[in-house]
């Protein structure tokens, strides 16, 4: 008996190490494949900058996406609630936007944070003495991306108090932590919200997708006097930016 007792435990210990080194060499497969999707993207002269090539190198996409099969294809993803998570290009495209605002130190709030991996990403981009704040009028997506966070290299910014997500209307902004040096938003907004533009501090910038049919991302600059000057950037289509009673009914297709 005492021997296949001590079988039995000598078989579970192995069972348990080639789990171990299962989950290992998946992680290890995760981060060169993310690291082949970074390397793709600078390839095509998306990302231009060290600074984002290093934050989307450690943020890996892989963590906030249940198809962890998809995850490094330069497409959108569905995440459910009629939401999804943005092409890996269009990330790259925004952080690089928004970089020159995303300095230690820094303020920067996410509207429609989704699965949280903007968010992550810019929290690391402001480290800890800056605050990142994703806001999502979905409740599940909310602790779904605080799931996510904490598996990724921004766990503990998350735990430290600099990086926070929270349920609330993105079209009203964040006002509770206000002003922000950087406002992203990635929902097509049918106009220009002037809760958002309030919230943004002189000097800062925001990247922003406007139109309905038709939309353009928008750069939309504070200056230093509180003027605001509005450039168009590049064609897009976005989810729209609407209550949350309207996205759970909405039904459409695959939008970055």
């Amino acid at each position: 008996m005492r021997f296949f007792q001590a079988q039995g435990r000598c078989c579970g210990l192995r069972w348990f190490c080639c789990i171990l080194r299962s989950r290992k060499n998946q992680a290890g497969r995760s981060i060169d494949r993310n690291k082949g999707l970074v390397e793709q993207l600078r390839h095509l002269g998306i990302i231009k900058s060290s600074e984002v090539a290093e934050v989307m190198e450690t943020v890996d996409r892989g963590e906030f996406v249940q198809d962890s099969a998809s995850a490094y294809i330069d497409s959108p993803l569905r995440i459910g609630y009629n939401a999804t998570i943005s092409a890996p290009h269009m990330h790259a495209y925004c952080l690089e936007l928004l970089k020159d605002h995303l300095k230690p130190g820094m303020r920067v709030l996410d509207v429609g944070s989704g699965t949280g991996y903007l968010t992550a990403c810019f929290s690391l981009m402001v480290g800890p003495t800056g605050c990142a704040v994703g806001v999502e009028h979905i409740p599940e997506l909310v602790v779904s991306s605080l799931e996510n966070i904490k598996r990724s290299g921004a766990v503990e910014l998350l735990c430290g108090g600099s990086l926070s997500v929270h349920v609330a209307d993105g079209r009203l902004g964040y006002a509770e932590l206000a002003p922000f040096d950087a406002i992203h938003v990635g929902a097509a907004a049918p106009e220009h919200p002037t809760a958002l533009i309030e919230q943004l501090k002189p000097g800062g910038r925001m990247v922003i997708p406007v139109g309905k049919t038709f939309q353009e991302l928008k750069i939309v600059d504070k200056r230093l006097d509180g003027s605001v000057n509005i450039s168009s950037e590049i064609p897009v289509r976005y989810v729209p930016l609407t209550s949350r009673e309207v996205q759970l009914q909405g039904h459409g297709p695959l939008r970055m």
